[in-house]
């Protein structure tokens, strides 16, 4: 049982770090110490969609549902969980570039924003 209810925090930690690389970039803009923490979670989120990394995350999340007693899911967190909620189809490649480009197109503007200020001060 411990084993199960370490694998789904595991599986809610995944999904807090993909949300903060998408919007933690709004959470910089408020807190500007959080830059230190953001931006190399959106360097690996980006790379790892990108350039299709696994995430070490999913194979503990396995690990830990094998321990339980529980199966294992082949690909990955967002094509296990959140794939299947948006779109019916399996996650390729072509569309991890496009996951990968929203990455840095959400936080862009962010960054782009903090520099400016930077310059101005």
């Amino acid at each position: 049982m411990l084993y199960r209810i370490a694998a789904d925090a595991l599986m809610l930690l995944h999904l807090l770090f993909i949300l903060l690389v998408l919007f933690g970039g709004l959470l910089v803009l408020r807190w500007r110490g959080l830059l230190g923490w953001h931006l190399p979670m959106v360097v690996w989120g980006a790379a790892a969609e990108l350039f299709q990394l696994p995430c070490p995350l999913t194979g503990w999340e396995n690990a830990m549902r094998r321990a339980a007693g529980q199966t294992g899911y082949g690909g990955g967190f967002i094509e296990h969980y959140l794939y299947p909620l948006i779109y019916p189809a399996g996650l390729t490649p072509r569309l991890q570039l496009w996951l990968g480009a929203l990455v840095l197109a959400v936080n862009a503007p962010v960054y782009l924003r903090l520099l400016r200020s930077r310059r101005r001060a």
